[in-house]
């Protein structure tokens, strides 16, 4: 009799590592960073350069819509990649906004004037 006890015995043993390894803890904590699954938006200021240089959204580029830059450069931009425009006031980024609709872009946001931009997209306002 005392053999059956101590088989069953040894294998409840043998099983708390496995199940305590199981069990979760409040002290651990997963740092896996997330990750978004659309891209960053590719940011254009439309206003002037010296405009820009004053302040711009970190990482924009700047095609001045009003010297023709903007539409210089539109044909050869990508039609299927996503866009966010912004200016002073955003009248100028409503207009880009509309030649790239027109010209068939898929994903194009205006988003305002710089300030209103940079808080849309979390990024800081540099100069140069």
């Amino acid at each position: 009799m005392r053999k059956p006890f101590f088989l069953i015995a040894t294998a409840l043993l043998g099983l708390i590592p496995v199940v305590s390894s199981c069990s979760s803890s409040s002290e651990t904590k997963d740092t896996t960073p997330v990750m978004s699954l659309t891209p960053a938006p590719i940011v254009i200021d439309v206003r002037s350069a010296a405009e820009f240089a004053e302040g711009h959204v970190q990482g924009a580029i700047n095609l001045d819509i009003n010297n023709g830059s903007f539409q210089a450069k539109l044909p050869s931009l990508d039609n299927s990649a996503g866009y966010a425009l912004y200016c002073r006031s955003g009248s100028r980024s409503a207009m880009a906004a509309e030649l790239m609709a027109t010209a068939g872009f898929a994903e194009v946001r205006d988003l305002g004037a710089l300030e209103s931009a940079a808080q849309s997209l979390g990024l800081p306002i540099i100069t140069e």
